[in-house]
């Protein structure tokens, strides 16, 4: 379970934070956050290039990598104020994903277990399966929430013939007992899949979806505010979830299955920072970034922010900040 390095492209850290060794448990204990790629594709099932995703999440800043990465609305340091280590990119070998799901699901539990909070890298959305197992096998399955934006339910059954892939990680997740159907929250669900069926195995699990429809006319910080206190009755914590492709096409177009009518970058990115700021946090993914289809590296930005927002949020709850400031940076007057 060494630190594997970059499959695809140069062996870079996120924004340049020290590397560290999945074995070495000293270095894990150490740190607040371990970042985690899990550059695996084989789940997609239309366009493919999400292996390369964890590289340009790292790197996607014009800002120096200096270790600074100071949040203008929460007063923070993302990378100062929590520890942040990264321990490269997991094997996953094309064409195995059993195999490449039971590695990233190893690497997580390592994290977890060490008391830092995982943020993984994708990759297609299979690997929720293995991440969010990795963190339940630490904090108990049945005791950890999950809030999941997402344009796709990613609740199908048998897919090509495969239990596994990038639209059936949280049916696998729910039947497995690691996540509970009552405690699963979906962010952004629209467009035209899934059908009746599944739709009917959602509602016997109990889950809670808010489609695009609902956001727009109840707001999102009002559908938040019902699904965070949902997310907290008899679970211990949080682990949340971000498809890249939750957001419109015009703010995320380099994804695998992009669907017209998402969120906007900023919606998004204030609702991981409220996310994190405000409750407990367990596990974070960030998927489905597909480089060859970005154009002006948009997609793999708002990805890096999405991160950056995260850890911004994990800074000030560290901290003491129990809600998000909104007052002026600067009043001259």
């Amino acid at each position: 379970m060494a630190r594997y390095g970059a499959q695809f492209g140069p062996d870079l850290t996120f924004l340049g934070v020290d590397a560290v060794d999945l074995e070495d448990r000293t270095a894990l204990e150490a740190a607040d956050v371990v970042v985690v790629g899990a550059p695996f594709d084989g789940g997609a099932s239309h366009r493919a290039g999400t292996r390369f995703g964890p590289g340009a999440i790292r790197q996607a800043c014009y800002l120096p990598h200096d270790g600074s990465r100071p949040s203008l609305a929460l007063r923070v340091d993302a990378l100062q104020d929590v520890r942040v280590v990264d321990a490269g990119d997991v094997m996953m070998p094309p064409g195995h994903i059993e195999q490449s799901l039971g590695n990233l699901e190893d690497a997580v539990f390592a994290v977890a277990s060490a008391g830092a909070v995982p943020l993984v890298l994708g990759g297609d959305h299979s690997i929720a399966l293995a991440d969010a197992t990795g963190v339940a096998r630490h904090l108990g399955y049945g005791r950890v929430s999950m809030i999941h934006f997402d344009a796709h339910a990613d609740t199908g059954d048998i897919e090509f013939g495969s239990l596994y892939g990038h639209g059936q990680p949280m049916r696998r997740l729910i039947e497995s007992g690691a996540l509970r159907g009552d405690r699963f929250l979906q962010m952004g669900l629209r467009g035209y899949w899934p059908g009746p069926e599944t739709l009917g195995w959602m509602a016997e699990q109990q889950m809670r979806s808010y489609e695009m429809t609902e956001i727009g006319k109840r707001g999102l910080d009002a559908c938040l505010d019902e699904a965070f206190e949902i997310a907290l009755d008899d679970c211990d914590a949080v682990f949340l979830s971000v498809d890249i492709d939750v957001c419109d096409p015009g703010h995320a177009p380099g994804t695998g299955t992009p669907e017209p009518g998402g969120l906007s970058s900023r919606q998004l990115l204030d609702a991981v920072r409220r996310i994190c700021l405000e409750l407990p946090v367990a596990g974070i993914d960030v998927v489905e970034v597909s480089p060859p289809y970005d154009h002006a590296e948009i997609t793999a930005f708002l990805a890096n922010r999405v991160c950056l927002e995260a850890l911004s949020g994990l800074a000030a709850r560290k901290v003491g900040i129990s809600h998000d400031p909104a007052g002026p940076l600067l009043d001259g007057r």
